[in-house]
Protein backbone atom coordinates (compact mmCIF):
# COMPACT_ATOMS: atom_id res chain seq x y z
CA UNK A 1 0.00 0.00 0.00
CA UNK A 2 1.36 3.43 -1.06
CA UNK A 3 -1.60 5.62 -0.73
CA UNK A 4 -3.58 6.52 2.62
CA UNK A 5 -6.58 8.48 3.91
CA UNK A 6 -5.83 11.05 5.92
CA UNK A 7 -7.97 14.44 7.44
CA UNK A 8 -6.21 17.17 5.52
CA UNK A 9 -6.58 20.93 6.00
CA UNK A 10 -6.36 23.59 3.70
CA UNK A 11 -6.75 27.19 3.05
CA UNK A 12 -8.99 28.22 0.29
CA UNK A 13 -10.37 31.38 -1.61
CA UNK A 14 -13.08 31.08 1.05
CA UNK A 15 -10.24 30.76 3.50
CA UNK A 16 -10.34 26.79 4.98
CA UNK A 17 -11.05 23.52 3.97
CA UNK A 18 -10.96 20.29 5.24
CA UNK A 19 -11.79 16.60 5.04
CA UNK A 20 -10.64 13.13 4.02
CA UNK A 21 -8.68 13.06 1.13
CA UNK A 22 -5.64 9.92 -0.48
CA UNK A 23 -2.44 10.91 0.03
CA UNK A 24 0.71 9.04 -0.91
CA UNK A 25 2.85 7.18 2.39
CA UNK A 26 5.61 9.17 3.43
CA UNK A 27 9.30 7.15 3.45
CA UNK A 28 10.56 7.85 6.88
CA UNK A 29 14.35 10.21 6.60
CA UNK A 30 17.25 9.71 8.71
CA UNK A 31 15.88 10.22 12.36
CA UNK A 32 12.61 8.97 11.35
CA UNK A 33 9.86 6.70 12.30
CA UNK A 34 6.56 5.53 10.50
CA UNK A 35 3.81 4.47 13.05
CA UNK A 36 1.08 2.91 11.98
CA UNK A 37 -1.97 4.90 13.48
CA UNK A 38 -4.53 2.41 15.45
CA UNK A 39 -5.87 5.44 17.31
CA UNK A 40 -6.08 9.40 17.89
CA UNK A 41 -8.06 11.30 20.08
CA UNK A 42 -10.27 14.89 19.70
CA UNK A 43 -9.27 17.82 21.69
CA UNK A 44 -10.12 21.13 21.72
CA UNK A 45 -6.94 22.75 19.17
CA UNK A 46 -7.66 19.74 16.71
CA UNK A 47 -11.34 21.39 16.49
CA UNK A 48 -9.89 25.06 16.30
CA UNK A 49 -7.29 23.95 13.52
CA UNK A 50 -10.17 21.42 11.74
CA UNK A 51 -12.72 24.52 11.18
CA UNK A 52 -10.20 27.41 10.76
CA UNK A 53 -11.25 29.34 13.48
CA UNK A 54 -8.17 29.25 15.12
CA UNK A 55 -4.85 30.70 13.67
CA UNK A 56 -3.15 27.25 15.20
CA UNK A 57 -1.49 25.78 12.02
CA UNK A 58 1.66 27.43 10.75
CA UNK A 59 1.71 25.63 7.36
CA UNK A 60 -0.64 24.75 4.61
CA UNK A 61 -2.08 22.01 3.57
CA UNK A 62 -1.47 20.20 6.99
CA UNK A 63 -3.06 16.26 8.53
CA UNK A 64 -4.68 17.58 11.71
CA UNK A 65 -4.65 15.48 15.25
CA UNK A 66 -2.18 16.56 17.62
CA UNK A 67 -2.26 13.22 19.37
CA UNK A 68 -1.72 9.39 18.31
CA UNK A 69 -0.55 6.03 19.09
CA UNK A 70 0.13 3.12 17.29
CA UNK A 71 3.07 0.87 15.89
CA UNK A 72 5.94 0.93 14.55
CA UNK A 73 6.10 0.06 10.98
CA UNK A 74 9.46 1.02 9.02
CA UNK A 75 12.24 3.12 11.16
CA UNK A 76 15.45 5.29 10.74
CA UNK A 77 16.31 6.41 14.36
CA UNK A 78 18.07 3.80 16.33
CA UNK A 79 15.99 3.67 19.37
CA UNK A 80 12.63 2.19 17.56
CA UNK A 81 11.82 -0.82 15.82
CA UNK A 82 9.02 -2.06 13.84
CA UNK A 83 6.98 -3.29 16.54
CA UNK A 84 7.48 -1.13 19.21
CA UNK A 85 3.76 0.85 20.72
CA UNK A 86 4.64 3.63 20.51
CA UNK A 87 2.47 7.36 21.40
CA UNK A 88 3.18 10.74 19.65
CA UNK A 89 1.96 14.13 20.81
CA UNK A 90 2.66 17.42 20.76
CA UNK A 91 6.03 18.94 19.17
CA UNK A 92 4.70 20.54 15.61
CA UNK A 93 2.14 17.81 15.40
CA UNK A 94 -0.53 19.25 13.09
CA UNK A 95 1.33 22.90 13.63
CA UNK A 96 4.10 22.67 11.07
CA UNK A 97 4.01 19.09 10.58
CA UNK A 98 1.48 16.63 10.03
CA UNK A 99 -0.66 14.75 12.34
CA UNK A 100 -2.60 11.82 13.80
CA UNK A 101 -5.49 11.92 11.55
CA UNK A 102 -4.05 9.49 9.19
CA UNK A 103 -3.71 5.82 8.53
CA UNK A 104 0.02 5.96 9.04
CA UNK A 105 2.53 8.92 10.92
CA UNK A 106 5.64 10.01 9.69
CA UNK A 107 7.60 11.76 12.68
CA UNK A 108 11.26 12.13 14.45
CA UNK A 109 11.52 9.13 16.46
CA UNK A 110 12.74 11.63 19.28
CA UNK A 111 8.71 12.73 19.81
CA UNK A 112 7.59 9.17 20.30
CA UNK A 113 7.82 7.64 23.84
CA UNK A 114 6.49 4.00 24.58
CA UNK A 115 3.35 2.90 25.26
CA UNK A 116 3.92 1.80 28.79
CA UNK A 117 2.62 -2.27 28.73
CA UNK A 118 -0.38 -1.22 31.58
CA UNK A 119 -1.84 0.06 28.01
CA UNK A 120 -2.97 -0.52 24.44
CA UNK A 121 -3.17 1.91 21.54
CA UNK A 122 -6.51 2.83 22.09
CA UNK A 123 -6.53 2.86 25.45
CA UNK A 124 -3.29 5.52 25.17
CA UNK A 125 -5.58 7.83 23.02
CA UNK A 126 -8.23 7.73 25.91
CA UNK A 127 -5.88 9.56 27.86
CA UNK A 128 -4.36 11.13 25.10
CA UNK A 129 -2.98 14.69 24.95
CA UNK A 130 -5.52 15.60 27.17
CA UNK A 131 -5.06 13.30 30.03
CA UNK A 132 -0.97 14.29 28.85
CA UNK A 133 -1.41 17.60 30.05
CA UNK A 134 -3.43 16.70 33.39
CA UNK A 135 -0.83 14.69 34.54
CA UNK A 136 1.73 17.55 33.94
CA UNK A 137 -0.75 19.88 35.76
CA UNK A 138 -0.79 17.53 38.41
CA UNK A 139 3.11 17.10 38.42
CA UNK A 140 3.72 21.31 38.37
CA UNK A 141 1.49 21.50 41.29
CA UNK A 142 3.17 18.66 43.41
CA UNK A 143 6.69 19.51 42.87
CA UNK A 144 5.45 23.26 44.07
CA UNK A 145 4.36 22.23 47.37
CA UNK A 146 0.36 21.17 46.78
CA UNK A 147 -1.05 19.29 49.13
CA UNK A 148 -4.17 18.00 50.11
CA UNK A 149 -4.51 20.07 53.75
CA UNK A 150 -4.32 23.46 51.95
CA UNK A 151 -7.59 23.34 50.91
CA UNK A 152 -9.91 21.18 48.04
CA UNK A 153 -8.72 21.58 44.18
CA UNK A 154 -10.46 23.65 42.07
CA UNK A 155 -11.26 22.03 38.60
CA UNK A 156 -12.59 24.04 35.78
CA UNK A 157 -13.85 23.01 32.76
CA UNK A 158 -14.55 19.98 34.12
CA UNK A 159 -16.47 17.78 31.77
CA UNK A 160 -13.85 18.10 29.22
CA UNK A 161 -10.95 15.95 28.22
CA UNK A 162 -8.22 17.61 30.72
CA UNK A 163 -10.88 18.33 33.45
CA UNK A 164 -12.31 15.23 33.97
CA UNK A 165 -8.95 13.46 33.70
CA UNK A 166 -7.49 16.07 36.52
CA UNK A 167 -10.34 15.49 38.55
CA UNK A 168 -9.75 11.20 38.12
CA UNK A 169 -5.99 12.03 39.28
CA UNK A 170 -6.20 14.29 41.67
CA UNK A 171 -8.99 12.34 43.78
CA UNK A 172 -6.55 9.15 43.23
CA UNK A 173 -4.02 11.13 45.37
CA UNK A 174 -6.13 12.14 47.79
CA UNK A 175 -7.05 15.85 47.60
CA UNK A 176 -10.88 17.20 47.74
CA UNK A 177 -11.32 17.91 44.06
CA UNK A 178 -14.50 19.98 43.24
CA UNK A 179 -15.08 21.07 39.88
CA UNK A 180 -17.01 23.47 37.45
CA UNK A 181 -19.19 23.15 35.32
CA UNK A 182 -22.64 24.44 33.98
CA UNK A 183 -23.44 21.05 32.54
CA UNK A 184 -26.19 19.70 35.45
CA UNK A 185 -26.47 16.49 33.61
CA UNK A 186 -23.05 15.23 33.75
CA UNK A 187 -22.53 16.23 37.36
CA UNK A 188 -23.49 12.95 38.33
CA UNK A 189 -20.56 11.34 35.74
CA UNK A 190 -18.37 13.94 37.84
CA UNK A 191 -19.12 12.45 41.05
CA UNK A 192 -18.62 8.73 39.39
CA UNK A 193 -14.79 10.32 38.38
CA UNK A 194 -13.74 11.17 41.68
CA UNK A 195 -15.85 15.00 42.04
CA UNK A 196 -16.57 15.59 45.85
CA UNK A 197 -18.81 18.31 44.59
CA UNK A 198 -20.31 20.23 41.41
CA UNK A 199 -20.43 23.92 41.39
CA UNK A 200 -21.90 26.29 38.59
CA UNK A 201 -20.34 29.29 37.28
CA UNK A 202 -22.06 31.58 38.84
CA UNK A 203 -20.79 29.71 42.13
CA UNK A 204 -17.74 31.02 42.51
CA UNK A 205 -17.10 32.63 45.38
CA UNK A 206 -15.40 36.06 45.53
CA UNK A 207 -15.58 39.40 43.95
CA UNK A 208 -13.47 41.86 42.84
CA UNK A 209 -11.29 43.02 45.39
CA UNK A 210 -7.71 42.50 45.05
CA UNK A 211 -7.76 39.82 47.78
CA UNK A 212 -10.94 37.88 48.79
CA UNK A 213 -11.76 35.16 51.34
CA UNK A 214 -9.38 32.24 51.13
CA UNK A 215 -11.47 29.18 49.77
CA UNK A 216 -9.23 27.01 47.71
CA UNK A 217 -5.93 25.40 48.16
CA UNK A 218 -5.05 25.02 44.28
CA UNK A 219 -6.96 24.75 41.09
CA UNK A 220 -6.43 23.09 37.72
CA UNK A 221 -7.45 25.78 35.24
CA UNK A 222 -8.73 25.36 31.35
CA UNK A 223 -10.86 28.81 30.90
CA UNK A 224 -8.27 31.65 31.87
CA UNK A 225 -9.86 34.99 31.50
CA UNK A 226 -12.03 36.33 34.54
CA UNK A 227 -12.27 33.17 36.04
CA UNK A 228 -8.70 32.46 36.27
CA UNK A 229 -8.51 36.29 37.78
CA UNK A 230 -11.17 35.10 40.59
CA UNK A 231 -9.50 32.34 41.52
CA UNK A 232 -5.94 34.12 42.19
CA UNK A 233 -7.83 36.54 44.34
CA UNK A 234 -10.00 33.10 46.81
CA UNK A 235 -6.58 30.73 46.82
CA UNK A 236 -5.26 29.93 50.29
CA UNK A 237 -1.84 31.00 51.59
CA UNK A 238 0.85 29.01 49.41
CA UNK A 239 -1.85 27.48 46.66
CA UNK A 240 -0.73 27.05 43.13
CA UNK A 241 -2.94 27.17 39.68
CA UNK A 242 -1.93 24.89 37.11
CA UNK A 243 -2.94 27.02 34.41
CA UNK A 244 -3.83 25.24 31.40
CA UNK A 245 -6.49 26.87 28.59
CA UNK A 246 -8.18 29.25 27.46
CA UNK A 247 -11.39 28.32 26.44
CA UNK A 248 -12.94 32.18 28.87
CA UNK A 249 -10.02 34.27 26.76
CA UNK A 250 -6.74 35.11 26.79
CA UNK A 251 -6.32 38.21 29.22
CA UNK A 252 -5.78 38.07 32.42
CA UNK A 253 -7.08 41.25 34.55
CA UNK A 254 -5.57 40.95 38.33
CA UNK A 255 -3.53 42.26 40.77
CA UNK A 256 -0.03 41.61 42.63
CA UNK A 257 -1.44 41.08 46.04
CA UNK A 258 -2.56 37.16 46.19
CA UNK A 259 1.35 36.57 44.73
CA UNK A 260 3.12 39.19 47.37
CA UNK A 261 1.03 38.72 50.60
CA UNK A 262 -0.54 35.09 50.09
CA UNK A 263 2.74 33.40 48.26
CA UNK A 264 -0.06 32.02 45.20
CA UNK A 265 1.85 30.64 42.32
CA UNK A 266 0.45 30.45 38.69
CA UNK A 267 2.01 27.72 36.83
CA UNK A 268 1.89 27.74 32.97
CA UNK A 269 1.83 24.17 31.53
CA UNK A 270 2.96 23.80 28.06
CA UNK A 271 2.59 20.10 26.63
CA UNK A 272 4.06 20.53 23.22
CA UNK A 273 7.97 20.17 23.94
CA UNK A 274 8.38 18.44 27.30
CA UNK A 275 11.61 16.93 27.31
CA UNK A 276 11.04 13.15 26.79
CA UNK A 277 12.33 12.07 30.84
CA UNK A 278 9.33 14.06 32.13
CA UNK A 279 7.08 12.82 29.68
CA UNK A 280 8.31 9.24 29.68
CA UNK A 281 7.39 9.65 33.72
CA UNK A 282 4.38 11.22 33.38
CA UNK A 283 2.85 8.36 30.57
CA UNK A 284 4.59 6.07 33.47
CA UNK A 285 2.05 7.57 35.90
CA UNK A 286 -0.88 8.02 34.05
CA UNK A 287 0.05 4.05 33.22
CA UNK A 288 -0.10 3.28 36.31
CA UNK A 289 -0.78 4.74 39.98
CA UNK A 290 -2.64 7.88 38.18
CA UNK A 291 -4.26 5.62 35.73
CA UNK A 292 -8.01 6.31 36.46
CA UNK A 293 -9.79 2.67 37.18
CA UNK A 294 -11.95 2.70 34.47
CA UNK A 295 -10.85 4.22 31.27
CA UNK A 296 -13.72 3.71 29.00
CA UNK A 297 -15.74 5.76 31.29
CA UNK A 298 -14.31 8.82 30.12
CA UNK A 299 -14.85 7.86 26.23
CA UNK A 300 -18.21 9.96 24.93
CA UNK A 301 -18.22 9.28 21.41
CA UNK A 302 -15.75 7.16 19.17
CA UNK A 303 -15.80 7.95 14.91
CA UNK A 304 -13.69 7.62 12.09
CA UNK A 305 -11.94 10.13 10.11
CA UNK A 306 -15.29 11.52 8.33
CA UNK A 307 -16.67 11.94 11.46
CA UNK A 308 -14.53 14.84 12.50
CA UNK A 309 -16.32 17.70 10.86
CA UNK A 310 -19.29 16.92 12.97
CA UNK A 311 -17.41 16.36 16.23
CA UNK A 312 -15.57 19.67 15.75
CA UNK A 313 -18.36 21.65 15.88
CA UNK A 314 -20.30 20.18 18.94
CA UNK A 315 -16.83 20.55 20.49
CA UNK A 316 -16.60 24.45 20.15
CA UNK A 317 -20.43 24.51 20.39
CA UNK A 318 -19.90 23.11 23.93
CA UNK A 319 -21.66 20.37 23.49
CA UNK A 320 -19.17 17.64 23.95
CA UNK A 321 -17.63 15.76 27.14
CA UNK A 322 -14.92 14.04 28.14
CA UNK A 323 -13.07 12.05 25.51
CA UNK A 324 -13.80 11.43 21.92
CA UNK A 325 -11.41 8.38 20.36
CA UNK A 326 -10.88 9.11 16.99
CA UNK A 327 -9.82 5.43 14.85
CA UNK A 328 -8.30 6.03 11.35
CA UNK A 329 -9.59 2.77 10.11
Amino acid sequence: MTRQQAFRIHPDDAGHRAGVESIAIPEPQQGEVLLRVSASSVNYKDALAGTGRGKVIKRFPLTGGIDAAGIVEHSEHPCWKPGDAAIATGFGMAYDHDGGYAETLCVPGDWLVPIPKELDPRQAMILGTAGFTAALAVHRLLINGQHPGLGPILVTGASGGVGCLAISILARLGFEVVGVSSKQPLHDWLHQLGASRIIGRDELPGGERPLEKAVWGGAVDNVGGAMLARITRTLAPNGSIASIGLAGGTALETTVMPFILRGINLLGCNSVDVPFPLRADLWRRLATDWRPPDLDAFVSDERHLDGLPAVFERMLAGQTHGRIVVMPR
